[in-house]
Parts: structure tokens; sequence; C-alpha cells
């Protein structure tokens, strides 16, 4: 039985723990463009999706998975959704129920056409240009609704960052639990992991960032974030990524 290679890594501990750490700088770095550099939501957004726009394009034509050009798409598409979840929550006054509700429906609709369209939504299977284009599409959705709910949780709901954070730590691990007692789809339960990542990332950065009576611990933006991305570039470096594999036979089941 022959295999096919993705585009992207497999889905390891350490895709998690780069995943994770990722999210978080999102955060930080598109907050240090919005509010420490005084950008504002509407530049930033724009600034992060020109930036993920390139990226993804490099992705695409590349012919093979680059382990620094994929994390870096997963940077960006986490900073533009920091940027555009705050731009349109706050600038646009739709508010986190809202924005939530909508980024959910442009989520569900895309992993529902790229299901139509190729048959499967699993990510060991994007190794195609289409595939790609889907998959960016979700990973930017996520990435935004993951923000909104981060968000949702720290200011509306009463728990602040830190139970905030502690709350989206415990669903992830109630997913791992699931995993491994449990016979539910792998894919489902990727997707469900992966969007819970970005609002643990939101929700532990507003942590370090923002000020002291705001429940935060008011470190500089731009310190935290530099350590962030040295802390990925070192797991990049020390630890290693291989590109996902799966037979050809099975690539169309979900």
């Amino acid at each position: 039985m022959t295999k096919s290679f993705s585009k992207v890594p497999e889905v390891t501990l350490v895709f998690w723990i780069i995943k994770i750490a990722a999210t978080t700088l999102g955060e930080t770095g598109g907050d240090t463009v919005t509010m420490t550099l005084q950008w504002g939501y509407l530049a930033g957004t724009a600034l992060f999706v020109v930036a993920l726009v390139a990226l993804v394009g490099l992705q695409t034509i590349a012919d093979k998975f680059h382990p620094f050009l994929y994390w870096a798409t997963i940077i960006a598409s986490t900073t533009f959704g920091t940027t555009m979840a705050d731009f349109a929550d706050r600038s646009l006054g739709i508010g986190y129920t809202g924005g939530s509700s909508i980024l959910l429906l442009c989520l569900l609709a895309t992993l529902g056409l790229w299901y139509w369209s190729l048959g499967s939504v699993s990510v060991d299977t994007v190794s195609t240009p289409r595939a790609e284009m889907f998959y960016w599409a979700a990973i930017t959705f996520s990435q935004t609704l993951g923000t909104a709910l981060g968000d949702w949780m720290a200011d509306s709901t009463g728990l602040g960052y830190e139970g905030g954070a502690l709350v989206f730590g415990a669903a992830l691990a109630i997913v791992a639990v699931v995993y491994y007692w449990s016979n539910v789809s792998r894919v489902t339960l990727f997707w469900v992991a992966f969007i819970l990542t970005r609002p643990l990332g939101a929700t532990v950065g507003d942590f370090l960032d923002k000020p002291m009576d705001q429940g935060g611990l008011a470190l500089s933006r731009p310190l935290a974030s530099a350590i962030i991305a040295a802390f990925i570039l070192g797991c990049l470096i020390v630890l290693p990524q291989r590109a996902g594999s799966y037979p050809k036979q099975s690539e169309t089941v979900a």
C-alpha cells in the first residue's frame, strides 16, 4: 500500500505544544501592533491579512512540507484572527456572541464545502492546492473564532483571563481523554482541539500582557512576544517535525 505525504505536519504532542505557543504569540503579537504601536484594529488586520495571503501562497506552491513556512503561516493566521476578531467585536460593535456565532457558521460552512468537494476534512490529506485552500480557510476561521471565544470567556463571564485559561485547558484535557478512551472520529476531535487551543492561547496571552487591574500580569507585549517566538523557534530546531502521511486508497475517507 503506497502512501502520499501531506504538506502539513504529523499531529503529535509536539504539534500541540507549538500550536498553543503560536496562538499565544498571535495574541501578544496582534496586541503589540494594534495597541502598543497604536496601529488600531483596522490597520493591524490589513497588515496581517497581507502577510497571511502571502504565506498561504508560498505554502501552496511549495512542493513539500516545510516546518518553518508552515508555522509562520499558522502564526500569521492567529495574529490575523486576533486583530480581525477585535475589529469585529469592538470597532464594528458586533459583540462577542454575535461574532462567535458568525464565525462558527463560516467554519462549519467551510468544513462542509471541503467535505462535499473532496470527501474528507482530514488534515492528513492536505496535499493538493484545492485541499490547501479549504485547509487554510478553515484554519483562519477557527483562529478568529477561538479569539472571540477567549475574549468572551474572559470578559463576559467574570472568570477573567486566568479562569478562562483554566476552562479551555480543562476542555482540551477532556478532548484528550475522549481521544484515548473512545472511538469518536479523530478528525472531529482534531478540529475541536484546534479550535480550543486558540482561546487557550488568547486567554494566556491576555493574562501575560493585560494591566493588573484587569486581571493580567502587565508584562511588556513586545517582550512577551519575543520570548514566545524564541520558544517556538527553539522547538522547531530541536524537536523533529515531519509531514503527515496517509494511504492513497483511503484519501477520501473522513
